[in-house]
């Protein structure tokens, strides 16, 4: 069994008080850490299966809310409402301050870092950043991401731009989000619903209609949570940013090959592309054939567990 503790730590946006958990041993006896990163609509304790999973290996796991989300709210209405002018850059500093966090307490163990769908485009803007300041960090999974047309980036952040003016940031329009999510769903009505919207997340029936019975994750992002997200996108698009990463961080891509988020894979494939033109040692990328969006939930989930731990194994005392 993983021994779970609950902490928090104050935002950056000055505001949220974050809300983190941490996963370790039974016997207390660790050998590396996880830091994961969250994607858009959930919260860390999702993953508390595949957190277990790596206590039995020996790791320690953290992760935490981002604003906006989880338990980092103070009342479920501020659920998608992100208090700041900034939100992509104060999610990066937060997962900055979890890091620092994680990395004080585990100071002599390997450590890695893994962010999901938008936790992925986060975690990609934070390798650029934060990489004169993460030294510590041995590795990073890039999971469910994708790479956007600089045009969609730039129409999205158009129209953003021009209902939040007449309609404030914290509104939230079924139109933006229909525009930024539609086309996730095509083709996919294989869950025996008849519900497109539902079955592009994974294979699992069970595990999709969990999500999607679960409060925290059916809420509306509000226009400034979509504007973190664009705003990540663009930036990770940028080859100047990524010529800033470290190059001797290896970097695993990972992703189901019918993931829409990730353009059926060639979305993974174009980020992996990016990030070996810019000079980057150990870029390798892993599509799991016929999986969807949430690989960590898909029917055979045991398969990805066991090839990130395998990665991890593998680039830990390199």
């Amino acid at each position: 069994m993983a021994v779970k503790e609950v902490y928090s730590f104050d935002s950056a946006d000055g505001v949220s008080t974050i809300h983190a958990v941490k996963w370790t041993p039974d016997d207390g006896q660790v050998k590396a850490v996880l830091q994961i990163t969250h994607g858009m609509v959930e919260y860390i304790e999702r993953y508390t299966d595949f957190a277990t999973f790596l206590t039995t290996k020996g790791f320690a796991v953290i992760g935490h809310d981002h604003i906006g989300h989880g338990d980092s709210v103070a009342t479920e209405e501020e659920w998608g409402i992100m208090q700041c002018d900034n939100p992509s850059d104060v999610m990066v500093e937060d997962i900055f301050s979890n890091y620092k966090i994680g990395k004080k307490e585990f100071s002599d163990v390997p450590y890695f870092i893994l962010g999901h769908s938008m936790g992925s485009y986060m975690l990609r803007k934070f390798l650029s950043v934060k990489a004169q300041e993460i030294e510590g960090i041995n590795g990073a999974i890039i999971m469910g991401t994708g790479t956007e047309a600089d045009g969609a980036i730039g129409m999205g952040k158009l129209v953003l731009n021009t209902i939040m003016a007449f309609k404030g940031r914290d509104h939230r329009s079924k139109f933006v989000a229909g525009l930024m999510y539609g086309s996730s769903y095509k083709g996919y009505d294989t869950d025996g619903t008849g519900d497109r919207t539902k079955s592009w997340l994974n294979r699992d029936v069970a595990q999709v209609d969990k999500y999607y019975a679960d409060p925290k994750c059916t809420y509306m992002f509000s226009l400034n949570g979509y504007k973190a997200l664009l705003e990540s996108t663009g930036y990770d698009n940028k080859q100047d940013n990524i010529n800033k990463m470290r190059k001797d961080m290896p970097i695993l891509f990972v992703s189901g090959s019918k993931d829409p988020v990730g353009g059926l894979g060639e979305g993974v494939k174009a980020a992996k592309a990016k990030f070996d033109d810019a000079g980057i040692e150990d870029v390798s990328i892993h599509l799991f054939e016929g999986y969807r969006h949430e690989i960590l939930n898909e029917i055979d989930h045991e398969a990805v567990y066991d090839y990130i731990y395998e990665w991890i194994e593998s680039k830990m005392n390199k």
